[in-house]
C-alpha cells in the first residue's frame, strides 16, 4: 500500500524552478533512498513534500489524502517526521530539553514515555542527556535529530543527508541506527544521501534524480549492481 506519493512535482524557490515533474512513492514500512549529483533537486524534493518549498504543480498524497499545500505543522500532525541536514537540534539546549521540545504538542506522560523509548534506541543520548546539544559530536547530533523527530511518533521519517560531514565510523553508526529504527519501529523512511552505498544497502528501492528530473528507479540492490549507474553516480 502506498503511504506517500508525490506525482509530477514542479517546485522551486520564488521564480526559480528546481523540480521539473518529479514523481516518487513510498510504500508502508518501506525504506527508499534518493541519490543524484549535487544540484539535482534532492533536498528540494524533500522540502516540497514536507511543505517548506512552493509546489507550482503536481500533487502530494498521504494515505490517499491530497496534502500538497498543507503547512509543515499540519503534515506533522498527520504522521510526517523530518530531519534536515542542518539545524536539526537546538545547540543551546540540553539533549533532554531537545527531546522535550520535540514532544511539546504531546501530553506530559506521553512525552516521558517517548523519551524513555528514545533512550532505548539511542543509549548514547541517555549518557549525554544533561549535556548541551552543541557539545555533541556530529554523529550524536544526527542521532538527537532523529530522536527528536520520533517524539511525535511519525509514520514517515524523512532524513536529509544524515551522514553529511561525519567521519566514516560515525556515518556507519548513523546508518546502523536508521536500520535499527526501521526494524524495531517499522516506520517508512525516505533518505537523501551522498553516501549512496551505505544508504542503498539499508533500502528497499532507490531513485536517481538528475537536473530536477527522474533519471532512474529500481530496487536498491539492482541500482547497486547496475554498472551504468555505478559509473555515473556511485563512483564506479
Amino acid at each position: 500500500m502506498k503511504i506517500l506519493e508525490a506525482k509530477n512535482i514542479v517546485a522551486g524557490y520564488s521564480k526559480t524552478e528546481i523540480l521539473h515533474g518529479v514523481s516518487i512513492y513510498l510504500e508502508e514500512k518501506e525504506v527508499i533512498t534518493i541519490i543524484g549529483p549535487n544540484g539535482a533537486g534532492k533536498s528540494t524534493l524533500m522540502k516540497a513534500v514536507m511543505g517548506y518549498v512552493s509546489i507550482y504543480s503536481g500533487t502530494v498524497t498521504w494515505k490517499g489524502e491530497d496534502v500538497t499545500h498543507l503547512k509543515p505543522y499540519e503534515k506533522v500532525t498527520r504522521g510526517f517526521g523530518y530531519v534536515p541536514q542542518l539545524g536539526n537540534v537546538f545547540p543551546s539546549l540540553t539533549v533532554l530539553e531537545n527531546l522535550e521540545m520535540g514532544g511539546y504538542t504531546r501530553p506530559k506522560p506521553e512525552v516521558r514515555d517517548k523519551i524513555d523509548k528514545a533512550f532505548q534506541l539511542f543509549p548514547i543520548l541517555k549518557e549525554k542527556m544533561g549535556k548541551k546539544a552543541g557539545t555533541l559530536s556530529g554523529g550524536q547530533r544526527q542521532m538527537l535529530g532523529m530522536a527528536r523527530a520520533l517524539m511525535t511518533d511519525p509514520e514517515l521519517i524523512m532524513l536529509d543527508e544524515p551522514s553529511a560531514g561525519l567521519s566514516p565510523k560515525a556515518s556507519e553508526e548513523v546508518f546502523m541506527t536508521i536500520a535499527d529504527i526501521h526494524k524495531r519501529l517499522e516506520r517508512s523512511i525516505m533518505i537523501i544521501e551522498q553516501d549512496a552505498y551505505q544508504s542503498l544497502n539499508i533500502s528497499d528501492r532507490g531513485y536517481v534524480l538528475v537536473m530536477g528530473q527522474n533519471e532512474f528507479e529500481d530496487k536498491a540492490e539492482k541500482i547497486l549492481t547496475n554498472q551504468k549507474i555505478k559509473e555515473a553516480y556511485l563512483g564506479g
